[in-house]
């Protein structure tokens, strides 16, 4: 029996090796959430209390400004919830998933395992956040008797979040790739995280920039169209599908660059760790 030997393609998440390792997924997972709430008081909560109390906050200090620049026909407390749960799988995947081969480096070293499980679990972990606080915005729809398309959230509410783990494993792949070889990131991850927030429609509607240019730029980032698809349904606004696809197109990018850049880099991660 011959045996060939060569090195795997930097364009594959290797799903053949993922499946065999599976239960890894599982451990990984598990493991991170019970850390995020180990010794707290309310544990699990804090997933949802997080964004309510954003929501709280922007619709004291923002709402009724955002609500009349925007024309906003639905509760500002409901459109802001809408953008957040999305926007809080990009930001604590990201932020979990670019620090994860640093922290889990004294397992890199002991042990072969497809390394992609460790940025993968840590989108998991964020996803597990964002069903906490789905359920919570129901409860919000029900109370602020908001009636929504049905059809069209059935279909645009799981590819917004498919959509947003998407982009957010490109880019958490690429840092953690980045934070293990050069240590800065760690620093420079939060403040990408927060400048983005404020770049990307979150907590206003894209027809607050009037400048089609400034909106084409805008939609480069790739949680744009996950933001709009899974408020579509909601708010029934024009979705303009230009820029929609503009920002699609942004995230199979950072999906492939990231993922090229993780598998090139993944052989030296146990000696940088």
């Amino acid at each position: 029996m011959e045996y060939e030997i060569k090195p795997k393609s930097k364009l594959t998440l290797g799903l053949n090796e993922l499946w065999h390792y599976r239960e890894l997924f599982y451990f990984f997972t598990w493991r991170d959430i019970k850390v995020k709430y180990k010794q707290t008081v309310l544990g699990f909560a804090w997933a949802v209390l997080q964004p309510l109390a954003m929501t709280l906050l922007l619709s004291i200090s923002l709402g009724k400004i955002i609500s009349n620049a925007g024309g906003i026909t639905i509760p500002y407390p409901l459109f802001a919830m809408s953008g957040l749960i999305i926007w809080n799988i990009f930001a604590s995947g990201l932020s979990s998933a670019g620090n994860s081969m640093v922290s889990n480096a004294n397992i890199i070293k002991k042990i072969y395992f497809p390394r992609l499980i460790i940025p993968i679990s840590s989108v998991l972990v964020s996803f597990f956040d964002f069903l906490m606080a789905f359920v919570v915005f129901i409860g919000m729809l029900i109370y602020y008797h908001t009636s929504i398309l049905i059809g069209e959230f059935l279909i645009f509410l799981p590819m917004s979040v498919l959509v947003a783990c998407i982009a957010t494993f490109g880019l958490g792949s690429l840092l953690a790739a980045l934070n293990i070889k050069y240590r800065d990131f760690r620093y420079i991850i939060p403040f990408l995280i927060q400048a983005m927030f404020f770049i990307t429609p979150v907590i206003y509607p894209i027809n607050v920039i009037s400048n089609p240019l400034m909106r084409y730029l805008f939609a480069i980032n790739p949680m744009y169209a996950p933001l709009e698809l899974f408020k579509h349904p909601i708010i029934k606004n024009h979705l303009d599908m230009n820029l929609i696809m503009v920002s699609l197109f942004s995230s199979i990018v950072f999906f492939i660059f990231g993922l090229f850049y993780f598998r090139k880099t993944e052989s030296y991660f146990a000696d940088l760790a």
